[in-house]
């Protein structure tokens, strides 16, 4: 558990206070505030175990399609039933032991609701990385197809004709609000899920006015468990070591995508996040510093009256700390200054910002049952606690839903709003106490704005050939898989006083969601000198880490330029049609080819400048690979120079690492210090090359472990990243440097200066967590690659330690990655949680050419 900086409570805002807000007046609760208490976040603050993901969970990771899911297949009326059939009994099902419903439970209790009425519809949006499924439950009034065609056209309206909209009696009559409660993306977090089937069941089958006025004006969406692999196991994370929360940027895992296409497909205006735990409960909003390509002045006016509203259910449940070890609700905006931030896209309510969500919210219940005390409490003590905080979760829905009911016409009015300042490219608006009326404490703190440009425009790879390389193909389908409009020109224009070549991408910053674009295309802020403390992190731009050129044009007008609107990036496969066949390795995707050639063992070599080249032999399987993963070859008459060989890569890493390079089609054994220590034998386990960044300490090896990894180490490459590489490189007295510690807390884009063969045709960015460098390099040791002078980070936080050092400035101009004999060291995050696609490359590099000189070193 790494604890944040506990702050005092901002002195204006624990007072009752009357919030007043469009056509009404909400006040706060009479009950004793909450006393500001450690935030806290759970896990440290990088990977530090290694992962042991089975190859089976990345396979479906990478291979789902969410197109299949049937949530939003076909325009049907409500209720959507279907009788799901049931999934064997699991003993082991953690929740078992808390009293909680397991997941084999679900199915039948999803099937029994289904059977109380004609409010409850169940769908199945997916599956998740370990195979189970995710359910999407709907709770509404019925409707008939037509009505919900009807809601359907409403909603596009809302987000596609704002302006329009606004001015609509039949939205205001008659459109239902969006309403998504999210269960359960931490998997050893279990009681939102328990919470919800319990809402559901009285929603099911009230017959209160209240009740029947909500479900008339309301679609209420339950995602009853975001990580169903999590549940059962009792750990944070998916099956292959995501922590989901922290996954919706990049998108990597099919439970992130199935919750992506939710907020897309269903455009909630209010969303519940239920986690835990934090003592007293936890409900958002945040601390500064607040993201600032949100529309932050409406966010922050619907989510604080709606905490307010959650804060005295929740309290009013009669909890006290001497009965029930129940400390008072607390609302971070209120009664903390910092530490608990809504800065990074990354998590569920922050992303559901950008899709017009206007009133979004983690709620941390408060009495801890996962980690330790589920291990060592009491089994009767785990229960006691699991059902206070069911309660508690239970209160926190039911308060939001009765402010949806009372507030639809605001919640509903605003979600127009930010889709009209997007359309029009209106300014923000920034937060103050004018602007957002009866939010008690706003101060300079908390005002983030943003200038966004006129437009971004993503360039072909190769003006002669039309042909956009795999990085902007995939930049350009990431962001319509997000919402984002894209369009393609068909000719050459010019913007702003520039000529940009046909077949450009353009994405036109007057749209809906410019904020979503804009999050992932900027460069991002250095938030350093902001806020002394982040929870999470702090950059984490597409356009500077996946690999494509991204050019900002802050203004000019799009009039007449000849675009035409797109739904998928065009194909970049390509074949010519004679000679031998040039692959570069600048891209995932082309990684990923190569690979697939070494696995049919063709001839690949390497060429001088870090390419391959596959013989015209060849040329059928270079087809195949090509299509298949979407790559350019071109002609070459080069004949390539050492032969590749096909790798199976040993690696005691991270979760995401470990994603990344499957993802790349290397085929990998997880190993660690536990499982070396338990008799890894390295001859039948075929590795040829090592990559350590966690998990493995030599000096925690038995002796025959350490002799064995010591023995394979002397005839097989090393890759290292971080201090455990770094930490491994010195003991098996490798390269000859210095590594020194950042300051751990620290990360962000940062930029770069490539100089080496690993590096070749790089991105001039890097990504950096607990950044490190290498000093004092030896005979032998090259520099691949160099943090930039002055002060290298773009975007991010990254300060001096208390003492002056580990900061960005003792960084400047030294090594970030070093090479030698054998050996690649890493002191950026080049892999880190499957993110920074453009950096990805590096790291296959440093493989291959660290096979290739044991290999040498051997025939030698």
């Amino acid at each position: 558990m790494r604890t944040t900086r506990s702050v005092p409570a901002r002195p204006a805002l624990i007072a009752a206070l009357a919030l007043a807000t469009a056509g009404s007046l909400l006040l706060a609760p009479g009950a004793a505030g909450a006393d500001p208490l450690p935030v806290t976040r759970e896990g440290s603050a990088v990977d530090d175990g290694a992962a042991r993901a089975p190859a089976s969970a990345a396979r479906r990771a990478l291979t789902a399609d969410s197109s299949t899911s049937t949530s939003f297949s076909t325009t049907r009326g409500y209720p959507r039933r279907q009788t799901l059939s049931p999934d064997a009994h699991n003993s082991g099902d953690t929740s078992l032991k808390l009293g909680l419903t397991p997941y084999h439970a679900i199915a039948p209790k999803l099937n029994a609701l289904q059977r109380l009425g004609d409010r409850v519809s169940v769908e199945v949006t997916g599956r998740s990385a370990g195979g189970h499924r995710l359910y999407l439950v709907t709770v509404t009034a019925p409707e008939s197809t037509r009505q919900t065609r009807a809601q359907e056209r409403m909603r596009d309206l809302i987000e596609n004709a704002p302006a329009a909209a606004a001015k609509s009696r039949e939205i205001k009559r008659e459109y239902k609000a969006p309403v998504f409660v999210n269960g359960n993306i931490h998997g050893n977090e279990w009681e939102g899920t328990d919470a919800s089937l319990k809402v559901i069941e009285q929603l099911a089958t009230a017959k209160d006015a209240k009740t029947r006025d909500l479900l008339a004006h309301s679609r209420l969406y339950f995602n009853i468990t975001a990580n169903p692999d999590g549940r059962i196991a009792g750990t944070r994370a998916n099956a292959n070591g995501f922590d989901l929360n922290r996954d919706f940027v990049t998108a990597s895992q099919p439970e992130t995508r199935a919750m992506r296409q939710i907020e897309i497909g269903k455009q909630p205006a209010v969303l519940l996040d239920l986690h835990g735990y934090v003592n007293g409960t936890l409900i958002e909003p945040t601390t500064p510093p607040h993201g600032e390509n949100y529309e932050y002045d409406l966010f922050l006016k619907n989510s604080y009256a709606n905490a307010l509203g959650m804060e005295s259910a929740v309290n009013a449940l009669g909890y006290t700390p001497a009965k029930d070890g129940v400390e008072a609700a607390q609302i971070p905006f209120r009664d903390q200054e910092e530490g608990w931030d809504d800065w990074p896209p990354i998590f569920t309510p922050q992303y559901a910002a950008f899709h017009g969500t206007v009133a979004a919210h983690t709620v941390e219940i408060p009495l801890a049952v996962n980690n330790e005390e589920y291990d060592e409490l009491p089994v009767p003590e785990l229960r006691r606690r699991s059902a206070v905080n069911t309660a508690v979760a239970g209160a926190a829905i039911r308060a939001t839903l009765d402010h949806v009911r009372e507030h639809r016409a605001t919640l509903i009015s605003d979600q127009i709003e930010v889709f009209r300042r997007g359309a029009t490219g209106a300014a923000q608006v920034p937060v103050s106490s004018e602007t957002v009326p009866g939010v008690p404490g706003i101060g300079p703190e908390d005002v983030y704005t943003t200038t966004f440009p006129r437009a971004y425009v993503i360039p072909p790879a190769g003006a002669r050939t039309q042909r956009s390389g795999p990085a902007a193909a995939r930049l350009v389908d990431h962001l319509l898989a997000n919402g984002v409009r894209v369009t393609r020109a068909t000719r050459p224009f010019r913007l702003d006083g520039r000529t940009h070549p046909g077949g450009s991408y353009v994405v036109d910053m007057h749209q809906p969601k410019r904020g979503m674009a804009n999050v992932l295309l900027a460069d991002g802020r250095d938030i350093s000198g902001k806020v002394s403390v982040m929870y999470d992190i702090s950059g984490w731009s597409l356009g500077g880490l996946w690999g494509a050129t991204v050019e900002r044009v802050p203004s000019g007008s799009l009039r007449g330029a000849p675009l035409r609107a797109i739904g998928e990036a065009a194909p970049v496969a390509h074949m010519p049609a004679h000679g031998n066949l040039r692959l570069r390795l600048t891209d995932p995707r082309e990684v990923a080819a190569l690979n697939s050639l070494l696995r049919q063992g063709v001839p690949v070599r390497r060429a001088a400048d870090g390419s391959v080249i596959v013989p015209a032999s060849a040329r059928r399987e270079a087809r195949t690979a090509a299509r298949a993963h979407d790559v350019p070859f071109t002609a070459t008459r080069q004949a390539g120079t050492a032969p590749l060989h096909r790798l199976r890569v040993a690696a005691a890493v991270t979760p995401g690492e470990l994603f990344a390079l499957r993802e790349m089609g290397f085929e990998v054994t997880p190993v660690s210090t536990a499982v070396l220590n338990a008799g890894f034998d390295w001859r039948t386990s075929g590795a040829d090359v090592l990559f350590v960044s966690a998990g493995l300490d030599r000096a925690a090896l038995t002796a025959p472990a350490r002799q064995a990894l010591d023995l394979f180490l002397d005839g097989h490459g090393l890759v290292g990243r971080g201090t455990a590489g770094a930490a491994l490189n010195a003991a098996a007295g490798r390269l000859a440097v210095k590594p020194v510690e950042g300051n751990a807390d620290a990360n962000g884009v940062v930029r770069v200066r490539n100089s080496g063969t690993v590096t070749r045709d790089a991105p001039a960015h890097g990504f950096v967590y607990a950044p490190l460098w290498f000093t004092d390099p030896g005979p032998g040791v090259r520099v691949e690659q160099s943090y930039a002078t002055g002060n290298p980070l773009v975007s991010g936080h990254w300060r001096p330690l208390g003492d002056g050092t580990g900061g960005p400035a003792a960084a400047s101009g030294h090594a970030s990655v070093v090479s030698g004999d054998r050996t690649v060291l890493f002191g950026t995050e080049p892999l880190f949680r499957d993110h920074p696609k453009g950096e990805f490359p590096q790291v296959a590099r440093a493989l291959f050419t660290v096979a290739r000189s044991a290999s040498v070193k051997e025939s030698g």
